[in-house]
């Protein structure tokens, strides 16, 4: 991105500085402004300066804003103070699908001051310096680099590719871990008062985000090219989801969903003991994971983008996800187990495993509505040679990241439809609610 871009320079909301929208605005006085930007944001001592830029690369993982990695050398060296950076832009100017998302570093940024707090309950990468500018949707964030595949940190796992992992269960404990610890501190009032100010809690707004956004014919037209991608690309998916019965009953029960879509809303988001403080999309690829010295698996989150306080049961849901089928098919009981025993132990109330469950499956079905139901004709665009594809493990779907995502979260969503019997929980729902009028 060349000079004269309206976001090439913005002032932050927070500390006041000029801030860079994109890394060629960076680049262009990139001593000068770390070496202010780390003083502002209190890594940098008055009396030590960044001296020197030795790396400065794109890194295209993921989506949204543009990334890089970034090395400097310090004036004075400190143990404390790292020289491998990660820097992340909320702008994507050549991207404007990416770039609408600009406005989820918002919450990130606040949760990068957070996070610097005095036993805050998750490991995250330690934040140099993080400003927004709200009218734009400008923001960098510039933190230590996690260095994946070195000493005790196991290499960075790939979103959706979770057949690369070993010991899949054992990584789906730290992160539920990893949540259940977080959202239990915020329950225990163990997080700094000014959480309440910075991540508040709007009901009206939680209800009104993620709606279906089908009238009841536009549902059925999803469906219907759900079932034709289905029948011309069975290679693609488990033969539950493709089997001509479960699409009927699909096409019969999720109409129901949409009718009684602002019910369920309000079910999930009425008890205020299950919504907390929480990251809405730990994925594995956004964590990485070392042992501790008694062998157990622990992880740190990244990328806190959206972070808030939400219903826990949308937090499991944005983390599982992206989990392989067996995960959920085999591990769901156990995997809740372990966050309700966390959340205790963290200071939070007791939970009821069922109910959670119970909020998660139904959380599944209306994010699966409203997000994956355009997946096949965005998988169909994005890899033109669908047809001479064998299976979801083909290296085409390692290049198009975006298709192997939503193919692969849309199955688990269908998936869980179809064994967890989503149209069964929904009947219980709207007989409790009848009964208690």
């Amino acid at each position: 991105m060349g000079a004269g871009t309206a976001c090439d320079w913005v002032r932050g909301d927070i500390l006041g500085l000029m801030i860079p929208g994109h890394s060629a605005a960076l680049q262009e006085c990139a001593v000068e402004f770390l070496t202010d930007a780390f003083r502002a944001g209190g890594a940098l001592a008055p009396d030590n300066r960044v001296i020197r830029i030795t790396q400065f690369d794109d890194w295209v993982v993921g989506g949204a804003g543009r990334k890089l990695l970034l090395s400097v050398v310090y004036e004075k060296s400190v143990p404390s103070l790292p020289t491998e950076l990660f820097v992340k832009f909320s702008r994507h100017f050549e991207d404007p699908l990416r770039d609408a998302s600009r406005f989820h570093m918002e919450s990130e940024v606040r949760l990068a001051v957070l996070s610097g707090t005095p036993g805050f309950p998750v490991a995250v990468p330690l934040c140099l310096f993080a400003d927004f500018h709200r009218e734009s949707g400008t923001g960098i964030l510039i933190t230590e680099r996690v260095a994946y595949g070195t000493g005790t940190i196991e290499p960075h796992y790939l979103k959706c590719r979770d057949y690369e992992m070993p010991e899949q269960l054992a990584h789906y404990r730290a992160l539920i871990k990893a949540l259940a610890r977080l959202a239990g501190t915020h329950k225990a009032a163990r997080l700094p008062d000014s959480l309440e100010q910075e991540f508040p809690f709007n009901l009206e707004k939680a209800l009104a985000g993620n709606r279906i956004p089908y009238t009841l014919e536009r549902l059925h037209k999803r469906i219907a090219r759900y079932a034709e991608f289905a029948r011309s690309f069975p290679q693609l998916l488990p033969q539950n989801v493709r089997s001509p019965g479960f699409i009927e009953r699909f096409s019969q029960e999720a109409p129901r969903f949409l009718e009684h879509e602002l019910l369920i809303r309000r079910l999930l988001h009425a008890d205020r003991d299950l919504i907390a403080l929480c990251h809405w999309n730990a994925n594995s690829d956004n964590a990485w994971f070392w042992r501790n010295p008694s062998g157990e698996l622990e992880c740190g989150l990244l990328d806190w983008g959206s972070v808030g306080q939400m219903p826990i049961s949308l937090a499991l849901w944005g983390c599982l996800s992206g989990a392989e089928r067996q995960i959920w098919n085999d591990h769901l009981d156990e995997l809740l187990a372990v966050f309700v025993a966390e959340f205790r132990s963290c200071g939070g109330k007791r939970l009821d495993p069922d109910e959670i469950k119970s909020h998660l499956l139904l959380q599944v079905a209306l994010m699966g509505l409203a997000w994956l139901l355009d997946a096949p004709l965005l998988i169909e665009r994005e890899v033109p040679d669908l047809r001479q594809i064998v299976s979801r493990f083909d290296p085409r779907f390692t290049v198009h990241e975006t298709s192997r995502v939503q193919l692969h979260i849309m199955t688990n969503f269908l998936n869980v439809w179809d064994t967890r019997d989503l149209g069964l929980i929904l009947g219980s729902v709207i007989h409790s609610t009848a009964a208690n009028r």
